[in-house]
């Protein structure tokens, strides 16, 4: 499959404008889809709970794509002003960038795309889910913000499900508002006595299985 060996992880360099970001990607041996992560505020390719995911995602032959949307650069600036992790923008047009090279790299497999945002990154993937329908197939939010994709929200198309914890009372809110402006296909689950990052026992584990329920539902050829 390229130069990409199955069952292992791989570090990949992928070209977004006039930067370069750094993932992990992971292709299983009878892989059937493609999901790309896009973190959240202030995290990474690094990010243990997005890894854990991933991994269940692996088990049920799912490729993975974990990577950063920012340079290491813009991290350490990041890190003081905050002022790269709430431009959705920036963030939606980095993901289309490297959705794009997926696409390339591995278009002799045909592999459908989902998307997995969590927190920022949710509203991300749905912008940049409004601007390449034809290339997202499905997305799944955690603890996200979908209510960031703002006037985007009427544009998805893609089967989207919004997974928040059941004690993330804000979080709740501001999902069911980015809800009453879509049309597409829509779900939200609440994850009983999961808070924002859902450390709580067993909830990640159920962020993984919703999560792989969906892809399966949504994300095929």
């Amino acid at each position: 499959m390229n130069a990409y060996t199955a069952d292992i992880q791989h570090p990949v360099t992928i070209p977004s404008k006039n930067v370069y970001l750094n993932g992990f990607l992971f292709i299983p041996e009878e892989a059937k889809g493609m999901v790309i992560f896009v973190h959240g505020s202030g995290s990474s390719r690094f990010s243990s709970r997005n890894q854990y995911v991933a991994s269940t995602l692996n088990e049920g032959k799912y490729a993975t794509l974990l990577f950063d949307l920012l340079t290491s650069q813009e991290d350490v600036i990041d890190n003081v002003t905050r002022e790269f992790r709430f431009d959705i923008h920036l963030l939606a047009s980095r993901l289309l960038d490297v959705i794009q090279w997926c696409t390339k790299e591995f278009s002799a497999y045909h592999f459908p795309i989902g998307l997995f945002g969590a927190s920022t990154g949710g509203g991300a993937a749905l912008v940049a889910a409004a601007q390449a329908p034809n290339f997202v197939q499905a997305i799944v939010s955690r603890g996200g913000r979908p209510d960031l994709a703002g006037n985007y929200l009427p544009k998805v198309k893609s089967p989207t499900l919004l997974i928040v914890g059941g004690d993330d009372d804000v979080v709740i809110g501001l999902n069911q508002q980015a809800m009453s402006q879509m049309s597409c296909i829509i779900q939200l689950e609440l994850v009983p006595g999961a808070t924002h990052l859902f450390e709580e026992p067993g909830t990640l584990q159920e962020v993984s299985n919703l999560a792989k329920k969906w892809f399966d539902q949504y994300c095929t050829r």
